[in-house]
């Protein structure tokens, strides 16, 4: 029975102390990681007003494509997520106190120049059925299989997609397949 003992203490200690430490950084990433806590640093806010007006919230399938979304890898990917998180914080924090401004366009060129291909492939899974729009699907296939030395990102074509400022709101309405047919949505 004493041997019982030592072991109940220290997993009765280690739920105690877990727990709290676990639902804290739980609630810390999942706080952290919504558009308005971007939209909260006050040089990212011309990026999060842009981001409102674009297609990625703005579209007939009703899905938000958000910041973590886009510019941190996959959340399956635990440990790149959260170090990948952690950098991005850090160095929002050091330029806004060590330089006082935000070169927005040079932050969007690094952005451009960091992408690969896999984040925007999380969302956009099926580049190749695109029924109505051969050229689109044919440049999309020179995508994800590249000639040696011809590699290209989503970026190079789709660049003015998202964080371009807008005073309306861009909608993209669903295109439904009889529409290729000439027929009007009913």
């Amino acid at each position: 029975m004493k041997k019982m003992i030592k072991p109940v203490i220290f997993i009765f200690i280690g739920i105690v102390i877990a727990f709290p430490v676990f639902s804290l950084t739980y609630y810390t990433m999942a706080r952290t990681s919504t558009p308005g806590f971007c939209a909260s640093c006050h040089e990212i806010q011309p990026a999060f007003n842009a981001w409102k007006t674009s297609t990625h919230v703005n579209n007939a399938q009703g899905f938000v494509a958000d910041c973590m979304d886009c510019h941190l890898p996959a959340p399956q990917d635990t440990v790149n997520f959260f170090y990948t998180k952690t950098i991005h914080g850090i160095k929002d924090i050091f330029v806004h106190f060590a330089y006082g401004t935000y070169d927005r366009e040079k932050s969007r060129e690094h952005a451009y120049a960091t992408f690969k291909n896999a984040q925007c492939q999380k969302c956009h899974r099926n580049l190749l059925n695109i029924p109505d729009k051969r050229g689109a699907m044919l440049a999309h296939r020179t995508v994800l299989y590249p000639r040696e030395g011809y590699e290209k990102k989503c970026v190079d074509c789709h660049r003015n997609l998202v964080h371009v400022d807008s005073e309306i709101y861009k909608y993209k309405q669903k295109q439904a397949p009889y529409r290729a047919m000439g027929i009007q949505d009913l």
